[in-house]
């Protein structure tokens, strides 16, 4: 009796073990049966590329890298190097800069960045952080004047213009527009900015030039709020009386314009007047009228022995 596991002798195939050798999978066996030879596939039903008369594809290297150009270690080193100088240059420009401020301060230079109006700035105004708290309201009240000030010499070109539409002479029209761009600025500079100072810096020469021409200022705001015929022309500033005679004119709308131009110009001077007394009544409380005196003093002792010499 025949073994178990003996070989079938009517088994045409091959007996091979597909798992003799780990690099094949299958093998291609010729069958007798059904008349044609018929081809092993894989594990997924896919005909071997030998079997098919087909190339294997190369094998895949997957240790393989890719060549991505970086910034070599000279480079580095140069950037580096640039970056430093920089750095260097950056402290250098900053030291300078704070001697040249420390030298300005001990000199008695103050360095002033321009901040008012915030959307424009073209001058320097820091109440809050620059004067004394206690003159700060009056600090407040004196730039209301100059503000003050301005508002009212716009305003009189506005009724000027008007004036000057009913048929007045273009001449009154050019000496509003004269006010406005030389009185605005000769404020700032005459009177408002020595005031500015000597608060900041308790200076009694600066005082006596905000005394000065704060009197003029008053006198001019004064004279606006009548506007008699005389010295100025006229209807050139839109005063009591000039609105009198352009509504006696019949010129209904300038005349409004004349009248609300008399009210700001008045509304100006008394609050002209209570700044030069405010400022006058701390001046002398604070023992600078006596200061100022002794400055003025020696002064003219220096320039007389200095002339003499």
């Amino acid at each position: 009796m025949a073994g178990r596991y003996d070989r079938n002798p009517y088994n045409d195939e091959e007996d091979v073990n597909p798992f003799s050798d780990p690099g094949v999978r299958s093998k291609a066996v010729k069958s007798t049966h059904g008349g044609g030879p018929f081809y092993m596939t894989n594990a997924g039903g896919v005909p071997l590329a030998s079997n098919l008369g087909l190339s294997p594809l190369p094998p895949e290297n997957f240790h393989s890298t890719v060549d991505i150009p970086l910034n070599t270690e000279k480079d580095l080193k140069r950037r580096e190097k640039e970056l430093q100088a920089r750095e260097a240059e950056l402290d250098k420009r900053e030291k300078e800069l704070k001697r040249i401020e420390e030298a300005a301060a001990r000199a008695g230079i103050i360095i002033e960045e321009k901040n008012w109006p915030p959307f424009f700035p073209i001058i320097h105004h820091d109440v809050e952080n620059e004067i004394p708290v206690h003159l700060q309201r009056l600090q407040y009240f004196a730039f209301a004047s100059l503000l003050g000030l301005a508002g009212s010499l716009f305003w009189n070109i506005i009724a000027v213009t008007a004036a000057w539409i009913e048929g007045e002479a273009v001449k009154i029209w050019l000496l509003s527009i004269i006010y406005f761009i030389s009185g605005v600025p000769g404020a700032y500079i005459l009177w408002y900015r020595p005031l500015y100072h000597a608060m900041r810096t308790d200076s009694a020469l600066n005082y006596g030039r905000f005394f000065l021409f704060y009197s003029l200022h008053l006198g001019f705001v004064i004279y606006s709020a009548v506007a008699p015929p005389i010295i100025f022309e006229g209807k050139s500033l839109a005063g009591i009386l000039p609105a009198i005679d352009i509504l006696s004119e019949h010129a209904l709308i300038a005349g409004i314009f004349y009248f609300i131009g008399f009210g700001l110009f008045t509304v100006e001077s008394l609050l002209s007047v209570w700044v030069i007394q405010q400022v006058y009544t701390y001046f002398r409380g604070s023992g600078k009228a006596t200061e100022m005196r002794r400055e003025a003093t020696q002064g003219v002792m220096r320039a007389a022995i200095s002339s003499n010499i």
